[in-house]
């Protein structure tokens, strides 16, 4: 399954932004080993002593905003699986902010996050590999507005690029 075959009534237009740093040769499954393959080696790219760097008071660190992507990554393949197993109950949202300080990102070495993150990929992948197509097309409702089981899966990996380029622009 690539991202040009993803409708853009499959989601609602503020993931549009995610969607849009995919090539449209994306292929779903590909899109997750490559992806966890470029965070792995991007974060573990940058220094030590940048890792708990704000651009902004009140911006996230490098450490925090990795732990972002791992916990916008659970939620949406969450989200994913539901979707594609036919669950028509609306999905609630989530405030990203509220999570970040329960994490303790900060208080975490490099090494737990990445491991973390794999994991947390590792798992994303396996459920993906158990969808079939028809199961990925399935529309549902998350955050109010409608998204389709694939959809949710192909913004993780835009929200991953998304965020690396920002860290790359305002971080490094």
């Amino acid at each position: 399954m690539k991202k040009q075959e993803l409708n853009p009534n499959e989601f609602d237009l503020y993931y549009q932004r995610y969607i849009d740093k995919l090539d449209d040769k994306t292929k779903l499954i590909q899109g997750f080993i490559d992806g966890k393959t470029e965070i792995i080696s991007f974060f573990k790219s940058i220094p030590e002593d940048k890792l708990k760097y704000r651009y902004q008071h009140e911006k996230w660190s490098i450490k925090e905003i990795l732990q972002h992507l791992i916990d916008t990554e659970r939620i949406f393949i969450y989200r994913c699986f539901r979707i594609a197993r036919r669950d028509s109950t609306a999905l609630a949202g989530y405030d990203q902010d509220i999570y970040m300080k329960p994490s303790n990102a900060n208080d975490k070495s490099i090494d737990d996050l990445l491991n973390e993150f794999i994991l947390n990929r590792n798992n994303s992948i396996v459920i993906l590999q158990s969808l079939t197509t028809d199961d990925l097309c399935f529309i549902g409702n998350a955050s109010g507005g409608k998204i389709s089981a694939r959809a949710a899966a192909f913004i993780v990996i835009g929200h991953d690029i998304w965020h690396t380029e920002v860290i790359k622009q305002k971080y490094l």
